[in-house]
């Protein structure tokens, strides 16, 4: 069994820990020219900010929906990331690092009927030690693992009370799930390949499962 533990909006997320006072508020943030946004919080994203948004086109709308920017740092990014991942290997020494905000545990020797208590207790841990929020999708493969915490992620956003954990036992309880998850967002599926298969009337990760 594979746990994914992935930072909510992180760039966003770690800008919030030091300006608490933004807690609900939009956030962008700009590339290292302050010429594109490269990272959102779900308030950005529900007024239909689009990732990649060149700041002088998007200036005025920013400005009258209040939206708080904020320049990258790198630095600060690179010191959460490491504190996060110094935390999750406390609960498991075998983590493979797959981004800056995210790794994969293998927690094989975590019974069933553990395993949504030990994600829990991860997700409350990071969340209580850094101030960052953190899904986690567990699954029996890598694959299914990125669609759990895609899952938790959405759901959390949809203050939906998953507690930001998505446990998917086997892959034949997959499906229900997959149905939830468009082919663009499946792991490994890039834009051209999500376009062909919508084409061949393929739309969502049950759709390439059947």
């Amino acid at each position: 069994m594979y746990a994914l533990a992935d930072c909510n909006n992180f760039y966003a997320s770690c800008q919030r820990v030091f300006r608490p006072d933004l807690e609900g508020k939009p956030i962008v943030i700009l590339s290292n020219n302050d010429g594109c946004i490269i990272a959102r919080s779900n308030e950005a994203k529900a007024l239909g900010i689009p990732m990649g948004a060149p700041e002088y086109k998007w200036n005025g709308f920013l400005k009258q929906h209040n939206v708080q920017i904020f320049s990258s740092n790198y630095a600060l990014y690179g010191d959460m990331s490491n504190r996060v991942m110094r935390i999750l290997e406390r609960y498991e020494s075998n983590i493979e690092i797959y981004s800056i905000d995210e790794a994969f545990l293998d927690i094989t020797g975590i019974t069933n009927e553990k395993m949504h208590d030990y994600a829990l207790d991860i997700h409350q841990t990071v969340l209580r030690w850094t101030g960052l929020p953190l899904s986690i999708g567990i699954a029996p493969t890598k694959t299914l693992a990125k669609i759990a915490s895609y899952i938790a992620k959405k759901s959390s956003a949809n203050s939906l009370k998953t507690e930001g954990v998505c446990f998917i036992q086997s892959g034949q309880e997959a499906l229900p799930y997959l149905r939830r998850v468009q082919i663009g967002n499946v792991w490994g599926v890039g834009r051209r390949w999500a376009e062909k298969l919508q084409y061949n009337g393929i739309k969502t990760a049950a759709d390439l499962a059947m």
